[in-house]
């Protein structure tokens, strides 16, 4: 790749007085694996492309997801390339961190995505211990002139039945999991894995109380110019519930608004979307006025939930984020999606929606001196969270803290 800021031509390069390296035949020298930094996406796209097909990566690392972040924000970006010969085994996208003592690298994007797995290709044959050396010492060599750690958070040990490649590197638990409903078919057997009677009952109830309003539509934004005025309520929408609630608002920032803006500009294909805006709308006396929102993301015949919303001002008693997550799923269980996932994050209603939860490892990789001291800090910090999250009290305190320094 002429992007390429330097190339890792093996991992186990004799030193040039070894002179059986003179030996070893030209067959060997291309099966030997090729670890590369590269500066420039476009130069790589193909290649991602092709990757993003494995049905195993997680939409947050392609191709398309990647390009719209790095559109709407100005942090520094580098791309890890592994290759045997001309197979093409991962790439990683990652953003440096340039913090006041320790550079890190870490997965575009990663605040706002909800499983991580990096791009992987579909089959490899590679030994497990060689696998882990390219991942360690084939990254740490590339990387450590520009970071002082890596850190790859909401990795799944295994995803959808099967072990992932990064499951070989150490790591630590992270404090959240994510929760995922089996779809089979129709809304009948799908609801077959949970309380249907009492499912059912609810949604009567939630549309016996919007009746009493006018009644309400289902809708599915495709026309942009609806889908980015629904971004902006939905911004609205969560802004006054963080504030009711003393927490920071994680939609705030400028450049964030314009990244899930830029999502909705990329076209949609028959199982691929970047993202896709559900809404419950009412008719009669507050006609047009929306009720609930959720944004989807679809690769696949798995479809992950971005984030929601709910008008707290009127109807609220309806329950329309329940009746809303109820319309999506009935309707997907019709287009093809086997998975619906509620992403990360422990909440009651994604428990009563959700057969599946799956544990997320977050990967910590010291690359210097300096390094090695942020990883125990890191890793500290990860067990402090997880103390706090486990009171309400201190973490509703340091929810407000925070709040009040984005103030």
């Amino acid at each position: 790749m002429t992007n390429a800021c330097f190339t890792l031509t093996s991992l186990d390069e004799p030193q040039p007085n070894d002179r059986a390296s003179t030996h070893r035949s030209e067959a060997q020298r291309v099966e030997k694996i090729t670890v590369s930094i590269h500066t420039d996406m476009a130069a790589l796209e193909a290649e991602w492309r092709v990757l993003d097909k494995n049905g195993q990566n997680s939409l947050h690392q392609s191709f398309d997801w990647c390009a719209a972040w790095r559109k709407t924000h100005e942090s520094e970006t580098l791309f890890i390339r592994a290759a045997r010969g001309r197979q093409v085994l991962f790439i990683l996208p990652l953003e440096i961190d340039r913090g006041p003592l320790f550079r890190t690298a870490r997965l575009i994007g990663s605040d706002h995505s909800n499983l991580n797995t990096g791009v992987f290709a579909e089959e490899d044959a590679t030994p497990p211990t060689e696998f882990v050396r390219v991942l360690t010492c084939g990254i740490k060599r590339q990387l450590q002139a520009f970071a002082d750690i890596v850190t790859l958070d909401r990795t799944p040990a295994t995803w959808r039945g099967k072990v992932h490649p990064l499951a070989a590197l150490p790591a630590v638990q992270n404090v959240n999991a994510s929760f995922q409903l089996p779809l089979l078919g129709n809304i009948e057997r799908t609801l077959a894995q949970l309380n249907a009677k009492r499912r059912r009952r609810k949604v009567r109830i939630s549309e016996r109380r919007l009746a009493a309003l006018g009644g309400y539509d289902y809708v599915v934004a495709r026309e942009m110019s609806e889908a980015h005025a629904l971004l902006e309520t939905f911004f609205q929408q969560k802004a006054a519930r963080f504030d009711a609630r003393g927490l920071p608002d994680v939609f705030q920032e400028a450049e964030t608004r314009a990244f899930f803006h830029q999502l909705l500009e990329h076209g949609r294909s028959a199982d691929d979307q970047l993202l896709e805006l559900n809404t419950i709308r009412l008719r009669g006396e507050h006609e047009g006025r929306i009720l609930a929102i959720a944004g989807l993301s679809r690769k696949g015949d798995h479809v992950i939930c971005q984030f929601g919303s709910i008008d707290e001002e009127i109807a609220a008693h309806s329950s329309p984020g329940e009746l809303l997550f109820y319309r999506i799923i009935e309707r997907l269980c019709s287009e093809g999606v086997a998975l619906f996932d509620f992403g990360i994050g422990d909440q009651a209603y994604k428990r009563s929606w959700c057969t599946i939860e799956t544990p997320l490892r977050d990967i910590v990789l010291p690359l210097t001196l300096r390094g090695h001291l942020a990883a125990h800090i890191h890793r500290g910090a990860l067990l402090v969270k997880r103390m706090v999250k486990g009171n309400k009290a201190s973490y509703a305190f340091i929810q407000r803290l925070r709040q009040r320094s984005q103030r």
